[in-house]
């Protein structure tokens, strides 16, 4: 298939998907499954490598600039696993000198131990699911690992990979602001250059959602959530972690160029139970989406060379839209240009203006349009009226 047209913009990544788990954390939507017995994890590992060379054959000419291990829990994997993924991602396409290779992991002593061994496989960057510096919280959110542990993990990760951040979630039942303040100090006083701080929501399908609807969790109203962001912005700029997306931080350079990929609307390849991706072939853009179930997975890989559930081209006006949702969670914003160009039509000024009107978007030197901190909280309500 050919090369991606004026459509793209040169950015290209690889998401790999790791569905496994020690336990179903009760806030958590992603495709993550709690796997008891026997498992031949080589066996395994060998569908990985048939599916990354059926989307290879597809994306002839492309250069990879980041490799992502998400999941589940990716550091549930033997670093020989890991090891021969990328392995068999740079037999297949071009990778840049400084590709950026992340691994999520959780901050357990046991996986932390294994650490070496993925720096020693190519891994240079990882993301440790701590979600909370309070022992608590922790037990409430599910996690398996102590403050200590934690602590020990991500300075453990700082002493062997060049890059690292962690998670943590914040507007939690029954936090308050003066805690948070106090949690999210320590939090940056840890970090070393990026920090992802989400707001804990709802997902249905999940054991937190049972508990809400049936009364039982009590969540922050509107105004005190809007008073936990402004506060973690506030904080996260003054000491020098600015916001450079809605819910992630970095000193300037260290943003992670996989998420960037995804938010300026460039290609990815989703390997892996689950794994959404998006590419270009022939013009089009493709939304790819895989069978979730790991080892129905398998077997389809195996047998047709690709685990896809899903493969749709979409529309143009699709194409904007999704611009629209991604690009604007960045603090850099969209170029519109480029929505034209993708969407076939333009923002109507009309909307912009209005928007500038009240405050929640605002034009930048370089013509790209952005959200502002007054629009971010109800970024969903700004997206909405830009691609009307």
């Amino acid at each position: 298939m050919s090369s991606p047209d004026n459509r793209g913009n040169g950015l290209f990544g690889v998401y790999i998907h790791w569905p496994f788990c020690a336990a179903k954390c009760p806030y958590c939507d992603f495709n993550s499954h709690v796997h008891r017995g026997a498992f031949d994890e080589a066996a395994y590992v060998e569908a990985y490598k048939q599916e990354i060379g059926y989307f290879a054959r597809q994306t002839r000419g492309r250069t990879v600039q980041s490799v992502f291990f998400g999941g589940g829990t990716p550091s549930l994997m033997d670093p020989r696993s890991v090891g021969a993924i990328l392995e068999t991602i740079g037999s297949y396409w071009n990778i840049a000198p400084k590709a950026e290779i992340t691994l999520e992991a959780n901050p357990t002593s046991v996986e932390a131990d294994r650490f070496r061994g993925y720096r020693a496989a190519g891994v240079n960057r990882v993301s440790l699911g701590v979600q909370s510096l309070r022992e608590g919280p922790l037990a409430e959110l599910g996690r398996r690992h102590t403050v200590d542990e934690a602590i020990r993990a991500v300075r453990l990760a700082q002493s062997i990979f060049p890059r690292s951040s962690f998670d943590i979630i914040y507007a939690r039942p029954k936090q308050s602001l003066s805690d948070w303040e106090d949690e999210l100090k320590e939090a940056i006083w840890l970090s070393q250059g990026h920090l992802s701080l989400y707001q804990l929501t709802i997902e249905m399908g999940t054991r937190y959602f049972d508990l809400w609807n049936a009364g039982k969790l009590k969540m922050p109203d509107e105004d005190l959530s809007a008073d936990f962001y402004e506060l973690t912005q506030e904080l996260t700029k003054d000491a020098g972690l600015p916001a450079y997306e809605i819910s992630n931080h970095a000193r300037p350079g260290q943003e992670s160029i996989h998420n960037l990929i995804y938010w300026r609307y460039g290609e990815y390849a989703g390997i892996g139970p689950g794994a959404h991706g998006r590419l270009l072939l022939d013009g089009k853009r493709h939304a790819t989406a895989m069978e979730k179930m790991p080892f129905d997975w398998q077997k389809r890989v195996l047998t047709r060379g690709h685990g896809m559930a899903t493969d749709d081209i979409l529309s143009w006006e699709e194409e904007g839209d999704e611009l629209l949702v991604m690009g604007l969670r960045l603090r850099e914003g969209i170029d519109p240009n480029r929505f034209a160009t993708l969407s076939g039509r333009r923002i109507a000024q009309t909307q912009i203006d209005e928007l500038k009107r009240i405050g929640f978007v605002e034009t930048l030197p370089n013509g790209f349009i952005r959200v502002t901190d007054k629009g971010w909280p109800v970024l969903d309500a700004v997206v909405a009226d830009l691609a009307a």
